[in-house]
């Protein structure tokens, strides 16, 4: 069975009519779908989620405790080392997603670090990935690398804009990334 990893920015808590209409064709497919249990996107896919009955849904969480899993799905709980706080935390989860999943389904504010790693990490696996980008309401396909600095380029002035320095910090695929908007 296909598996759909979606996630996106805390930022976007309403789901647009082309986000919704994706979830539908997912649903449709009888996809299951992991999701995290973020305020935000992982929130706002799951409310949606939980109106339809939706089934196939596995919420992760970091640690013991989820924040939200608003359809009482079945629950992973990803084991994470003492000393990881924060956003490091958090990321364990997305690793353990983007492993599982056969495709990707971002929904980016183009300032979410964390949505980007997601779609990194998924580009990394060679798994294909669906990004809505809510600055210009628009769906982008990434294949492969080439792809994803195409997006990145295409947009790099609103990302240099608003993520500024926080891209240096990111792995050596992620730097290249970094010329683009430097």
């Amino acid at each position: 069975m296909t598996t759909i990893f979606i996630s996106g920015s805390r930022s976007i808590s309403c789901l647009s009519n082309q986000v919704l209409q994706r979830i539908n064709n997912i649903v449709n497919q009888k996809f299951n779908i992991v999701v995290g249990d973020a305020n935000g996107v992982d929130k706002a896919i799951q409310k949606y989620l939980a109106s339809m009955s939706y089934p196939n849904v596995t919420i992760y969480c970091s640690g013991e405790s989820c924040r939200n899993n608003l359809g009482n799905w079945s629950e992973q709980h990803i084991t994470v080392p003492n000393n990881l706080k924060g956003r490091d935390f958090y990321t364990q989860k997305d690793l353990a997603m983007a492993k599982v999943a056969d495709y990707g389904f971002i929904l980016w504010d183009g300032k979410s670090v964390g949505s980007l790693n997601n779609l990194i990490e998924l580009q990394e696996q060679h798994k294909k990935v669906l990004v809505y980008f809510s600055p210009k309401n628009s769906l982008y396909t990434i294949y492969n690398q080439q792809s994803l600095l195409e997006l990145i380029e295409k947009f790099a002035i609103l990302l240099k804009d608003q993520l500024g320095t926080k891209l240096n910090s990111m792995s050596a695929t992620k730097g290249q990334l970094v010329s683009y908007i430097a």
